[in-house]
């Protein structure tokens, strides 16, 4: 299934992508894509509910916005430096273990909103992701019973603004935290979805100029590992969204370096995963 959300910001409700590409409301439902709804066997209570009613249930037109899929995760969790293009393009040594840090949930929006460009900011760069939303409750899982704890998989640009980030010191969390860092969708696609996770086409590009392109296969460390690795030091909860890195591309890795300015347009996707667009305007 392709879990939705939809409508504006602050009203949002959930819904279904159907595979003819059209939109239904699933409100009728009764409950939204949450931590409650991931950890009681959400998606397969909104499986049954979908086979009996998914016919009936109202359209979304085209024109209305498109939510994050996933509704007030507990945590946004990322993974740094997780591809082996990316770790070269920057000059750092692979890693001998996941670089962990945390984006603020305030930072989630849907996946076709507006990046804003933060006050101040010089250095905003993009980051094509793939995010893992957590299904189960996970506290020291093994990497065998990791993937019984993802309830799905969706697209995420890890924005950054690279001096925040990496000039003023302290932890990243400065540079990856502003509003609009971190858009989500368009939908969530259960686990069952995606065949093969770990051989994922992903790309970006800037003004129709393409940056990014790579492969879930060039990770460093592979969804199972992170997840496992994860719950060693954090109870992982359902709706919990965790970012696995990026591949080569970024504007960092430029030579100039290149940064987002208002008026630029990232477009971005990943097999199975849909695509997103957003255009960079100023702070206001």
């Amino acid at each position: 299934m392709k879990l939705i959300r939809f409508g504006a910001v602050g009203h949002e409700r959930p819904g279904l992508l159907l595979e003819d590409g059209s939109r239904i409301d699933a409100s009728a439902f009764g409950e939204d894509y949450d931590e409650h709804f991931f950890g009681e066997d959400g998606i397969e209570r909104l499986r049954v509910w979908s086979s009996r009613h998914a016919a009936l249930a109202p359209r979304v037109a085209a024109e209305v916005r498109w939510a994050p899929p996933v509704a007030r995760p507990s945590k946004v969790i990322c993974i740094g430096l997780n591809y082996r293009g990316h770790a070269k393009e920057t000059g750092a040594a692979i890693p001998a273990e996941p670089i962990v840090f945390f984006k603020a949930t305030s930072a989630i929006v849907g996946p076709n909103d507006d990046l804003i460009i933060p006050r101040g900011s010089e250095k905003t760069d993009w980051e094509v992701e793939l995010a893992i939303v957590i299904g189960r409750r996970a506290r020291y899982v093994s990497e065998a019973q990791a993937p019984l704890h993802v309830a799905g998989y969706a697209l995420h640009n890890d924005y950054s603004e690279r001096a925040f980030q990496l000039e003023r010191g302290g932890q990243w969390v400065k540079g990856k935290s502003a509003d609009s860092f971190a858009p989500l969708g368009p939908f969530m696609a259960s686990a069952d979805e995606i065949p093969d996770v770990q051989n994922l086409s992903l790309w970006l590009s800037v003004n129709g100029q393409q940056m990014q392109r790579g492969n879930t296969s060039d990770m460093i460390f592979g969804v199972a590992h992170i997840v496992s690795y994860l719950s060693e030091f954090m109870t992982l909860l359902p709706g919990d969204v965790i970012s696995t890195g990026t591949p080569a591309g970024v504007g960092m890795g430029q030579k100039p370096p290149r940064y987002l300015r208002a008026g630029d347009v990232c477009e971005l996707g990943i097999q199975g995963l849909g695509t997103a667009r957003q255009r960079a305007v100023p702070s206001e």
